[in-house]
């Protein structure tokens, strides 16, 4: 092949191995408002027969849905696993915020109570796992959402309760005492396993979390939504 031709073809050719530039699409940035909710098969939506719909975490969304003309926008993502401690939620809390999120909503400990484990490991994973995400996320809020164990585990019952708000003190969190409060120990409320909430359990529990969540996002605590 000639000189000419030689630069002919590579003219041709160029545009095709020139790097694109990028589309609008791939320059805009994750959202920013992004709700994480990190959490056990209470957050996932155990029993249901719709978790994407029915789990408390999808009914935050709605009540943040009805508020469709303001800014700025939510979206709440679901990260319940089921059977997941604080151990587990420590060991993956970098894959499930691989985007920048705002707030965290932190709601395990429940799997670690009913095995007994120990509140301080529960406490240090807790601490861990708001830290490491507010390292990736400058100016993180987390909303800690307490649980609490039967009162027929004696003393330890009691120590394990104590670990939320203390952690959340130490670290200004904010708060939500007791995810199940209200719905705990009511048979019209949960599944027929008396651990896991039914449809109107999870409603219950989008109430006790939007009340402390709603600060957080400077909005009203009564928003007409489940």
């Amino acid at each position: 092949m000639n000189l000419r031709r030689l630069l002919l073809f590579a003219l041709l050719l160029g545009p095709l191995l020139s790097p694109r530039p990028a589309r609008a699409a791939d320059q805009t940035a994750p959202s920013a408002h992004t709700i994480l909710v990190l959490g056990d098969s209470l957050t996932f939506g155990y029993g249901l027969p719709d978790p994407a719909t029915q789990a408390y975490p999808a009914l935050l969304q709605q009540k943040l849905d009805a508020r469709a003309a303001a800014t700025p926008r939510w979206r709440v993502v679901n990260a319940g696993v089921s059977g997941d401690t604080t151990s587990g939620g420590l060991r993956r809390v970098d894959w499930v915020s691989r985007q920048p999120i705002a707030v965290l909503v932190l709601a395990l400990g429940s799997n670690d109570g009913l095995r007994g484990l120990d509140p301080v490991l529960v406490e240090t994973n807790l601490a861990a796992i708001g830290e490491r995400l507010a390292a990736k996320n400058p100016g993180l809020r987390v909303l800690l959402v307490g649980q609490r164990m039967p009162v027929s585990m004696g003393d330890y019952a009691a120590q394990f309760e104590a670990v939320f708000p203390r952690l959340a003190a130490a670290h200004g969190w904010a708060l939500a005492p007791f995810l199940l409060e209200g719905i705990g120990g009511i048979p019209e409320l949960n599944q027929a396993d008396a651990i896991h909430p039914n449809e109107a359990g999870h409603v219950l529990m989008a109430k006790n979390v939007w009340a402390a969540l709603a600060p957080l996002l400077e909005l009203p605590a009564s928003v007409s939504a489940p």
